[in-house]
């Protein structure tokens, strides 16, 4: 699903990635890992087609609208509720029966009571989720996550953990982390960077 060859990024005279190879068949799960700065968030970048390589070649089968992407930023609009973040994204990404899957993933990610509050005024955890919500809900087949734990409490990360098993070979991933033993049991491969 996703070929690299000879893949480099660079900032000015700072290179990030160099001469990469990278291969990611269809349903697997990659653990992407490495010290801040080793280039684990431009890989993914790259990827989702959010930034494109120095030198080298990418292949990523995958249409957009087939992509779920969770960066550093939620990508949510924090003057509109939860409710209101994920229609607009249902209309973007033409997501049938929208109502229910907004509904039942708010439910799922802990934020059904907190649906109607405008998202500026959640906490860093409770906007993790609310991403994560967006990422999931038009039900990709390639899912680019960065430290998809990060802000999340205890019972974030465990409702997390049971939604990567259950997606677990009907998604492929590409995630990276600072923590791969957390997801040492579903990988398939990693990427030391």
């Amino acid at each position: 699903m996703i070929r690299g060859r000879g893949l480099e990024r660079r900032f000015g005279a700072k290179r990030v990635l160099r001469g990469l190879d990278l291969d990611v068949a269809r349903g697997a799960f990659v653990v992407v890992t490495g010290a801040n700065g080793s280039g684990k968030t431009t890989l993914l970048r790259l990827v989702a087609g959010l930034a494109a390589p120095t030198a080298g070649e990418l292949a990523v089968d995958a249409d957009r609208a087939e992509l779920g992407y969770l960066g550093h930023e939620p990508l949510v609009y924090r003057e509109l509720t939860a409710l209101e973040n994920l229609a607009l994204y249902a209309r973007l990404y033409r997501v049938p029966e929208s109502r229910e899957r907004i509904g039942m993933l708010l439910e799922r990610f802990g934020l059904w009571d907190v649906r109607n509050e405008r998202s500026g005024t959640y906490s860093r955890g409770m906007l993790q989720r609310l991403a994560l919500c967006r990422a999931l809900l038009h039900d990709p087949t390639l899912l680019l996550l960065d430290e998809p734990f990060s802000g999340l409490d205890a019972e974030g990360a465990e409702l997390l953990d049971r939604e990567l098993l259950e997606r677990r070979g009907h998604a492929t991933f590409l995630v990276a982390t600072h923590d791969p033993v957390r997801l040492s049991p579903l990988a398939t491969g990693a990427v030391p960077l």
